[in-house]
């Protein structure tokens, strides 16, 4: 099977590289030509055979926008576009409208499992067609982690879709890591009674029920800086944390714990506290955010 995967970052890099190791035949493109397979977007169309099968993964909102317009002047009637960048899932409406005229098919699919989705297999949340989802298979079996289907792959419902899934998980992952930080700042300033703050976080990753994946990154990050001198506290939030709370005033659903995640963020731009270290360690871990390091 043949693929085009348009952005070659931290994301796209790793994708390319699980999806060659399952015998999907990828020509890459990215801006920078160090890690390019072809020089533009016009030599990556005439690398794939038609139908041609296009993965884009590039910063959502205008670069995305400009990648899909530029891709639907070089891809033919039965061509098929998939974002699997963060995009709102209100562009994903505006993204198959555009490509509808020209017979070109869309699907959405919301990606996660950051930088160790290479080794572990990635979280893939989607949106489209049936018909265009299944063409699209084999794939989304190469990236999801190796188990049965229903375990890392999910087919939401139509375009845009799968895009609001993945918006809701990062709501549901900020609420995580913020409950994670301010247990560790509650823990690390009991300094009287607790002696092993580390070890504590570590004795959480079995049997209890407050073991997850995120729980076993921070116990790597505490394991590499036990207390985070080397990181500022401060976090940025990507779009998907914000457009969680507007689609649940939207829906009057209350998030109260999203929210106040969020709020938490803000707070961390405006002092160097210990729980903002966590997450901002956190997201280091996960995703390979950028730190900044403490002076």
């Amino acid at each position: 099977m043949n693929l085009g995967l348009i952005g070659l970052g931290k994301m796209g890099n790793n994708m390319r590289e699980r999806l060659r190791e399952a015998k999907i035949d990828v020509v890459g493109f990215d801006s920078n030509p160090a890690v390019s397979d072809v020089p533009d977007l016009a030599a990556l169309a005439a690398a794939l055979p038609a139908p041609r099968i296009v993965w884009v993964m590039v910063p959502s909102g205008k670069i995305t926008d400009s990648v899909i317009s530029d891709l639907a002047a070089v891809l033919e009637d039965g061509d098929l576009i998939i974002d699997g960048g963060n995009s709102r899932f209100t562009d994903d409406f505006r993204h198959a409208e555009e490509l509808a005229p020209k017979g070109i098919s869309f699907v959405d699919a919301g990606v996660s499992g950051g930088i160790w989705g290479l080794k572990n297999g990635y979280g893939l949340m989607v949106g489209g067609k049936q018909e265009d989802v299944e063409r699209a298979m084999p794939i989304f079996d190469a990236l999801r982690p190796e188990g049965p289907r229903a375990e890392g792959f999910v087919h939401v419902g139509e375009v845009g879709a799968g895009h609001y899934a993945k918006m809701v998980h990062n709501g549901i992952e900020y609420a995580l890591m913020q409950a994670y930080a301010e247990g560790y700042e509650l823990l690390d300033t009991k300094k009287d009674i607790i002696k092993d703050v580390t070890g504590t976080f570590k004795a959480w990753q079995r049997g209890t029920v407050v073991r997850s994946w995120l729980l076993e990154l921070l116990v790597l990050a505490l394991e590499e800086d036990p207390e985070f001198v080397d990181i500022e506290g401060y976090v940025d939030d990507s779009g998907e944390g914000r457009w969680t709370i507007e689609e649940a005033i939207a829906n009057a659903v209350p998030v109260p714990t999203i929210s106040a995640s969020i709020f938490a963020r803000f707070v961390s731009r405006q002092e160097d506290s210990p729980a903002m270290k966590a997450v901002a360690a956190l997201r280091n871990q996960f995703g390979g955010h950028a730190v900044k390091k403490a002076d």
